[in-house]
């Protein structure tokens, strides 16, 4: 494929506001995948460039909470081997089901998630959980995001925030920096396997990870400074996007 100077205009910026936005709230799938198409790139080609990019700004933001001491290890460790296993599986789920059921299901799925993001975790009472099943239930919900990964893909880090929040209630900004770990480690994985199949076009995913990497480490700075009410707000613009992509595919389908 010849790159010419269009392409970068095109993907660099829109790398950079995904890489931003992802570094808050996730979601940074809903612009980068599209501005890939829009330079013209085939669907294969398009989803491992993305995944080049995406995996750099995603580095860099697990790097700027980790820094910061907001990434709770003992559960994205747990949340981490979830999702390695099952990424793969809801790949193969994908292949088995017509696609416009498979959206739909998740455009039912998005009002809720957009109740409980605005629902304020209440502090849990009682016992706290045993390592065992906080490591379990740590596990499963790597191992359903993943699952979700694998079979849509964008909003995967939006719902890793929610249920961080909402099952383990952490700090939000510590939820931010927990998916963000996950995401990382989903992120090189199914990398990989695009790098072996040759959909990886490293000329154009270089200089836009690059600039999501500038994007990452400036979202990741403000809400880490910010807090929580940063990540709420934006989890919201998220999942509305979301909304409206999801919709989009199912009334205009490639």
């Amino acid at each position: 494929m010849t790159l010419t100077a269009d392409l970068f205009l095109i993907v660099c910026p829109l790398a950079f506001l995904a890489g931003f936005l992802d570094s808050i709230a996730g979601g940074g799938g809903i612009i980068s995948l599209p501005a890939y198409y829009l330079a013209g790139l085939p669907p294969a080609l398009a989803a491992g460039t993305n995944k080049l990019s995406a995996m750099m700004a995603a580095a860099t933001a697990t790097f700027n909470y980790a820094r910061a001491c907001k990434v709770v290890l003992r559960v994205g460790v747990p949340a981490v081997l979830g999702a390695l296993l099952c990424s793969t599986l809801g790949a193969l789920t994908l292949t088995a089901l017509p696609e416009t059921t498979v959206r739909i299901l998740v455009l039912c799925c998005i009002p809720i998630a957009a109740v409980f993001t605005l629902r304020k975790p209440k502090p849990r009472e009682g016992k706290e959980r045993s390592e065992k099943a906080a490591f379990l239930l740590a596990f499963l919900v790597g191992g359903a995001v993943g699952f979700y990964d694998g079979l849509i893909g964008p909003g995967t880090g939006t719902f890793l925030i929610l249920l961080f929040l909402q099952l383990f209630r952490m700090e939000a900004v510590e939820a931010g920096g927990t998916a963000k770990l996950v995401n990382l480690a989903s992120n090189f994985a199914a990398l990989v396997s695009l790098i072996f199949t040759g959909h990886v076009l490293f000329l154009l995913g270089i200089p836009a990870g690059a600039c999501g990497m500038l994007g990452a480490f400036l979202g990741s700075k403000l809400t880490i400074k910010k807090g929580g009410r940063l990540i709420q707000g934006m989890m919201l613009l998220v999942l509305a996007g979301l909304l409206v992509k999801i919709l989009y595919d199912i009334v205009f389908p490639a």
